[in-house]
C-alpha cells in the first residue's frame, strides 16, 4: 500500500472519533465521490477503485527532467500540500479536499497518463505529483487538438534581404543558437503516422508540445459530479486550494548550463543571449523563444521588437523637429515681444479668477513663452503630418511580418482548425440548441435570451465604469478650478518682480503640475479597481474561447484605460481655455468655479507637461512593478527557507517556487504599451520628444520582460496565437484618430494658425500698419482690451494700492475695445482665425487620410514570397497525405482485381476444356 493510502486510512480512523456535523460532511463527501466520473462515464463506488500515483524519493538528480527511471519525461507538475501536515480542527474538509484530489488524479491514470509522486526536500509538507504524457497519448490528443506537425523539411530557397548585411551585426551568433530547420506541416492524423517525419519518438513532440498536451488533459480531467453537473478541471482545483500549483518545467537554471547531457539548456541560452541587460542593441532570438514558451509569448516579443526598431525613424524625426524648434526659439518674434520690458512689461493683464486674483504682468509668463517656442514651431506641423503616415506605415509593415510569422510558426489555420472551448465554457453547457449550419442539436450555457441578458448587463457594467472614470476627471478639474485661486492668492505677481522664483512658479504652471500628479496618482489606483472590474464581467459574459476570452477582454480594459489615461490630456487639448467668455461675462463651471483660461501662448505647454508627467510616471511605475515586485517576493520566499542552500533541489521544486504569471499572462503587458502608442500617436504634436522617450523605454522593456520571465517566473504553458488578437483592431483605430487629434492640436491648442494668419493677413494693410509680412505686433493685436469700470461687482479684484489708477486690462482673445459699436464682440480677425483653423483641419486630415490609404493599399498584407510559401506547402500536403494514399489504394485495388481475375480463370478453364 503506498503512503498515501495509508495516511487515508489513518485519517479515516480519527475522524471515526469525530463529531456528528462532520459525519454529516463526511456523507455529503461520499455522495459526491460515488458519482466521480471516470472517462468509461460510470461510477467510483469504493476508494479502493481509485488508481493511485506512484510514489518515488528524491533521486539527487537536481538537472534531471525525467521520473526515477530516467526514460519518462515529465511534461508537468503539479503541487499539493499534505492535508495530514496542516494544522487545524477542518479535518471533514481537508477529507473532502483530499478525495476530490484522488478522484482527479485517478482520472488521469485511467486516460493514461503516468504520475509521479514526491515530497519536497525542504520541509515534507508539499507533495509533487510528475505528469508524463505517453506516445499513444500524445497522439491521440495531437490528433484532437488538429496540431501541425512536421511532414518533410522544406525545399524552398531563402531570400536574403537587402539590409541582411546590417542585420548580422545585431543578431545572435548562429554558432551559439542555431537556426530551427524548416519543415512542411499538416495537422496531426494517427491513421497517417508514416507520412509524417519522425526520426525519433522522444523529440517528435517538442517539451512545448508536451506541455500543451498534457494541459489540455488536465484542464477537462472530472473530478465529481454533482446535481448532474459536471466538475472538472486543474483551474478550478487551483482556485479551491486542493493544488498549489500546476507548472510545465523549465529545462534548466538560467545562469548555468544543466549537467544532464540530454537537456538542450534553452533557458540559459535565452538568458545569456536574449535576457541580458547587455543584449540591449541585439535582434531577439525569436524562433528560440517560440520554441521555449509557446507561439503566444513568441508573437508578442516579435511584435514588440518590431514596434521599437519602427520608432527609431520616429524618434529620429521627433528629435530633429524638437532640435530644430531649440534652435531657433531666439528667432521667436512673439516670445520677444513678451519678454521686452517695453512691450510685455507695459501690459497688464487681467485677473483669471474672481475677487482673490489681481492684475498681473505679463512678462511672468517669459519663459513659458520661450519653452513654448521649442514645441510650437512649424517643425511640430511637419511631424504631425509625419507621424500620420508612420502610423500607417507601422501597421501594414507589421501585417506583412505577421504573415510571415503566421507561416512560419504554422498559425495560419490555427483559429479554424485547432482553439478549443474553454472548459469554463463546458462546464455551464446545460441548454440544448440545434445548430443552423450542421441542423444537429449541441449544448450552450444560455439561451438566446439569456446572452441578450448577459450581454446587455455586461454593456451597462462598462458604461457604469466609464462615466465613474469621467466623474474623477471631473473631480480633478474642480480641484484645478478651486487650488488655482489659492495660488493665484499666495504666489507673488508684482509688476516689477525679478525673482527667481517668479520665473517659473506662476500660478498656472503651479496648478498645472500639481494637477498632472495628483491625476497621474488617480490613474494608477484606478487602474488597480478596473482590472478586477473587467474581468469578473468577462466571465460574467462568459466567452466561448480562450481568444474570444482574450477579446472581449482587451476591449473593455482598454476602454477603461483609453479614458482614465486620455481624458485629463483631451480636457487641456481641447476644452481648457475654449469657454471663458471675458472679464465682464465669465463662464463659469458648475456655475460655482471660473473656468480656467490658458496662458498668452496657449495650452500646448501645458499638455506637453502632462504628457511627460504621465508618461515618465507610468514608465517608472510599471518598471517597479515589473522588476522589483518578482525578484522581492523570491528574495523573501528565499530568506524564509533559511536551510534551502544547504540542500540540493530538483528542478520541480526550483521552479515551484518562483512566481506565477498569472492568467492573464501577457494582458497587460501590451495593455501597457498599447496605451504608450495612444500618447505617442494621439498627442505627438505637443511632444515631438514621445517617440525617442518610448523607443527608450521600449529598449528596457524587452530586456525586462524577457529577464523577467526567464528568470523570476515559472515556465507558463505554451499557448498558441494567430497575432495579436483585438489590440491590432484597436491599433487601427487610435492611428485614423490620431490625425483628427493632432489636427485639431495644432488648429485649437497651438497659436499656430493665429500667427500665420496675422503674418499673411493682419500684419499688413489694411488690417496691419506694417509694410512687410512680419511678427512684429502679434502679441499687442492678439490680446483685447477691457475697461476696468465693466466689472461686474462679484469678479471684480480686490483692492491694491499698485493698480488704483488702472483703467484697463488685456485677456487673450479677439474681440472688440471698449467704445466700439459692437464693444467685447468677437472681431474680423476672430472669425478669420476660425475659418483658417476649420480648412486647416479639413485639408490635413484630407491630405493625411488620402496618402494613408494609398499606402494601404499599395502595400499588399502577405508578400508575394510568404504567399508562394503556403501554395507550395499546401500543395505539398495535398499530395503526401491525399493522393499518395489514393495511389496506393488504387495499386492494392488493381492488385485485387489482378488476382480474382487469376482465380476466376483457373476456375472456370476446366470446364471449358
Amino acid at each position: 500500500m503506498d503512503v498515501e493510502n495509508q495516511d487515508v486510512l489513518l485519517e479515516e480512523e480519527e475522524d471515526e472519533e469525530g463529531g456528528e456535523g462532520e459525519e454529516e460532511d463526511g456523507e455529503t463527501v461520499l455522495e459526491e465521490l460515488e458519482q466521480t466520473i471516470i472517462p468509461s462515464y460510470g461510477a467510483v463506488t469504493n476508494q479502493q477503485a481509485l488508481h493511485m500515483p506512484e510514489w518515488a524519493e528524491f533521486n539527487l538528480q537536481p538537472d534531471s527532467l525525467y521520473f526515477n527511471d530516467g526514460q519518462r519525461r515529465i511534461d508537468f507538475v503539479l503541487v499539493y500540500e499534505d492535508e495530514n501536515k496542516k494544522e487545524g480542527h477542518k479535518k471533514s474538509f481537508h477529507r473532502k479536499q483530499m478525495r476530490k484530489r484522488q478522484a482527479y488524479q485517478s482520472n488521469l491514470i485511467s486516460r493514461a497518463l503516468q504520475l509521479e509522486a514526491t515530497r519536497t526536500v525542504l520541509d515534507e509538507k508539499c507533495i509533487f505529483v510528475k505528469v508524463h504524457v505517453p506516445w499513444e497519448v500524445l497522439c491521440k490528443y495531437a490528433e484532437i487538438m488538429h496540431i501541425r506537425l512536421p511532414l518533410q523539411p522544406s525545399d524552398l530557397k531563402t531570400h536574403d534581404s537587402a539590409f541582411g548585411w546590417i542585420r548580422k551585426f545585431f543578431s545572435v551568433d548562429k554558432e551559439i543558437i542555431k537556426p530551427e530547420q524548416d519543415f512542411f506541416t499538416a495537422p496531426f492524423e494517427n491513421d497517417r503516422l508514416s507520412d509524417f517525419y519522425i526520426q525519433d519518438k522522444d523529440t517528435f513532440f517538442t517539451p512545448a508540445t508536451r506541455s500543451r498536451i498534457a494541459y489540455f488533459i488536465l484542464c477537462r480531467g472530472e473530478y465529481a459530479i454533482r446535481d448532474n453537473v459536471k466538475k472538472f478541471g486543474i483551474n478550478k482545483l487551483l482556485d479551491s486550494g486542493i493544488y498549489k500549483a500546476a507548472f510545465p518545467l523549465h529545462d534548466s537554471r538560467f545562469n548555468h548550463q544543466s549537467q544532464d547531457p540530454t537537456c538542450p539548456n534553452e533557458r540559459y541560452l535565452l538568458y545569456r543571449e536574449w535576457a541580458h541587460p547587455r543584449n540591449i542593441l541585439k535582434l531577439q532570438p525569436l524562433d528560440l523563444v517560440r520554441k521555449y514558451y509557446g507561439e503566444k509569448i513568441g508573437i508578442y516579443f516579435a511584435w514588440l521588437g518590431f514596434y521599437t526598431q519602427m520608432l527609431l525613424l520616429a524618434a529620429i524625426v521627433g528629435l530633429g523637429c524638437f532640435l530644430y524648434g531649440y534652435f531657433t526659439r531666439d528667432n521667436c518674434t512673439w516670445s520677444q515681444e513678451v519678454c521686452d520690458p517695453n512691450i510685455g512689461g507695459n501690459i497688464i493683464m487681467c485677473p483669471q479668477c474672481d475677487q482673490e486674483c489681481t492684475y498681473w504682468n505679463l512678462t511672468i509668463t517669459c519663459e513659458s513663452s520661450k519653452k513654448l517656442c521649442i514645441f510650437d514651431s512649424f517643425g511640430t506641423l511637419v511631424f504631425a503630418v509625419f507621424m500620420g503616415i508612420w502610423v500607417t506605415l507601422f501597421l501594414e509593415f507589421w501585417k506583412r511580418r505577421q504573415a510571415e510569422l503566421e507561416y512560419e510558426w504554422d498559425t495560419v489555420e490555427f483559429l479554424e482548425q485547432e482553439e478549443q472551448v474553454r472548459p469554463e465554457y463546458e462546464a455551464r453547457c446545460r441548454h440544448v440548441v440545434v445548430n443552423e449550419i450542421t441542423q444537429q442539436e449541441e449544448h450552450v450555457p444560455y439561451t438566446t435570451c439569456g446572452k441578450c441578458m448577459r450581454m446587455a448587463f455586461c454593456t451597462s457594467a462598462v458604461l457604469f465604469w466609464i462615466l465613474l472614470i469621467v466623474a474623477s476627471v471631473i473631480g480633478i478639474i474642480v480641484y484645478r478650478l478651486s487650488v488655482f485661486l489659492v495660488f493665484s492668492a499666495t504666489l507673488p505677481r508684482h509688476i516689477n518682480g525679478t525673482e527667481a522664483i517668479q520665473k517659473y512658479l506662476t500660478p498656472q504652471a503651479a496648478t498645472s503640475v500639481s494637477a498632472s500628479i495628483i491625476s497621474f496618482i488617480i490613474i494608477m489606483i484606478l487602474n488597480m479597481v478596473y482590472e478586477k472590474v473587467a474581468i469578473m464581467i468577462t466571465d460574467f459574459e462568459l466567452p466561448r474561447t480562450q481568444t474570444e476570452y482574450e477579446n472581449s477582454l482587451t476591449t473593455k480594459m482598454f476602454l477603461f484605460q483609453f479614458v482614465n489615461y486620455y481624458s485629463s490630456c483631451f480636457y487641456i487639448a481641447f476644452f481648457k481655455g475654449k469657454f471663458v467668455g471675458y472679464p465682464g461675462d465669465p463662464v463659469y463651471w458648475l456655475g460655482k468655479y471660473r473656468n480656467e483660461e490658458c496662458d498668452p501662448g496657449g495650452c500646448l505647454l501645458e499638455l506637453t507637461t502632462q504628457l511627460t508627467i504621465i508618461m515618465g510616471g507610468k514608465a517608472i511605475w510599471n518598471n517597479i512593478q515589473e522588476v522589483l515586485l518578482p525578484w522581492l517576493k523570491n528574495l523573501i520566499g528565499r530568506c524564509c527557507s533559511a536551510n534551502r542552500s544547504e540542500k540540493i533541489l530538483p528542478r520541480w521544486e526550483e521552479d515551484y517556487h518562483l512566481q506565477s504569471i498569472g492568467k492573464l499572462g501577457l494582458f497587460y503587458e501590451y495593455l501597457e504599451m498599447v496605451i504608450q502608442f495612444g500618447f505617442v500617436t494621439l498627442f505627438v504634436a505637443s511632444f515631438p520628444l514621445a517617440p525617442l522617450l518610448a523607443l527608450i523605454n521600449n529598449l528596457l522593456e524587452i530586456r525586462v520582460d524577457a529577464w523577467k520571465i526567464t528568470t523570476q517566473f515559472r515556465r507558463m504553458v505554451p499557448e498558441k496565437a494567430q497575432g495579436i488578437g483585438a489590440w491590432q483592431p484597436i491599433m487601427q483605430g487610435i492611428a485614423l484618430l490620431a490625425v483628427v487629434t493632432n489636427a485639431m492640436i495644432i488648429a485649437f491648442t497651438s497659436d499656430m494658425i493665429p500667427r500665420l494668419v496675422y503674418y499673411w493677413s493682419f500684419s499688413v494693410p489694411p488690417y496691419g500698419n506694417h509694410s512687410s509680412y512680419t511678427m512684429k505686433g502679434y502679441i499687442n493685436n492678439t490680446l483685447s482690451v477691457f475697461a476696468v469700470s465693466d466689472f461686474r461687482n462679484e469678479s471684480k479684484p480686490a483692492f491694491h494700492p499698485r493698480f488704483a489708477n488702472q483703467t484697463t486690462c488685456r485677456y487673450r482673445d479677439f474681440r472688440y475695445p471698449p467704445g466700439h459699436e459692437y464693444q467685447y464682440h468677437h472681431n474680423i480677425y476672430y472669425w478669420h482665425v476660425i475659418a483658417a483653423k476649420l480648412s486647416f483641419i479639413i485639408v490635413m486630415e484630407h491630405i493625411i487620410y488620402f496618402v494613408k490609404f494609398a499606402i494601404s493599399y499599395i502595400i499588399p498584407d502577405v508578400s508575394k514570397e510568404t504567399k508562394s510559401k503556403i501554395k507550395r506547402e499546401k500543395y505539398l500536403t495535398q499530395m503526401l497525405l491525399h493522393e499518395n494514399p489514393l495511389k496506393s489504394v488504387k495499386k492494392n485495388i488493381g492488385s485485387i482485381a489482378d488476382k480474382f481475375l487469376k482465380e476466376a480463370d483457373f476456375t472456370l478453364r476446366p470446364k471449358y476444356e
